[in-house]
């Protein structure tokens, strides 16, 4: 099945950039291939509507909008918006960062 397109904002490209460095520098390059890989595979799966995913304000923050969700790859979690004609790519972000503060940051800036 042929999903819509997606995009990238800035955030998303450079977290992926700083994805792709530091597992190439810890793992090597062909972790960092495949890991880029799964990145991307999963960004196609949202834009199919096949990836499983979660509704920001309902599990982080009730104040985020309601069309901003999210979804797991691996350690990350990539930051999503569906529109009807594309998927927005917000951010990719680690597991472990401080979620809440992080969307609150990008949605103020505009990313």
């Amino acid at each position: 099945m042929i999903g819509k397109p997606w995009r990238l904002t800035r955030a998303a490209e450079a977290s992926l950039v700083d994805i792709a460095l530091w597992t190439f520098t810890t793992f090597g390059p062909r972790q960092a291939e495949a890991y880029e890989a799964d990145l991307i595979g999963r960004c196609d799966a949202i834009a199919r509507g096949e990836a499983p995913w979660h509704s920001c304000s309902r599990v982080i923050d009730p104040r985020l909008p309601e069309d901003l969700r999210f979804t797991r790859c691996g350690e990350h979690l990539i930051v999503f918006v569906d529109e009807p004609d594309r998927v927005i790519i917000i951010d990719v972000l680690h597991g472990r960062r401080d979620l809440p503060a992080r969307l609150t940051e990008l949605l103020r800036r505009g990313d």
